[in-house]
């Protein structure tokens, strides 16, 4: 039998969420001196749980979140101030959003960077993270 943490978490995943997809944008993250300096893409997702009922029902902007606030968050953390770690970046996005909007109980972030020095085929290297509000 599951336990509440389990059940409450499930509930988030099948809940309402607003999801963005492949936001590409440039920035100058990694740990080697040449990806600070000369900077490469990364393409982000964001999941974004919150009861959409009421939005729904009413077709007011007003009962959401815009996407594009949650893009903005993305775009300026990524644009922004170099990190080392992609963990870092993804984090600086899911505390962000969920500092600015009460409304969301959790967030996804997924960071992925297609143009990595590895030596072999790929599509990309990345990270995802989850993250609820704290109670």
């Amino acid at each position: 039998m599951a336990g509440k943490k389990e059940e409450e978490e499930a509930v988030v995943y099948r809940g309402d969420k607003l999801i963005l997809r492949g936001l590409r944008f440039h920035g100058t993250h990694g740990v080697k001196p040449e990806e600070k300096k000369l900077g490469q893409k990364f393409v982000i997702d964001v999941d974004a749980w919150m009861d959409l009922a009421a939005a729904g029902d009413s077709d007011d902007i007003s009962d959401t979140v815009s996407y594009t606030e949650i893009y903005r968050i993305a775009k300026n953390v990524v644009e922004g101030p170099s990190h080392n770690l992609l963990e870092s970046v993804a984090q600086s996005i899911a505390n962000s959003t969920l500092l600015k909007f009460p409304q969301i109980s959790a967030v996804r972030v997924k960071v992925e960077k297609p143009h990595v020095a590895v030596q072999g085929v790929l599509d990309y290297l990345g990270v995802e993270i989850f993250r609820q509000r704290k109670a």
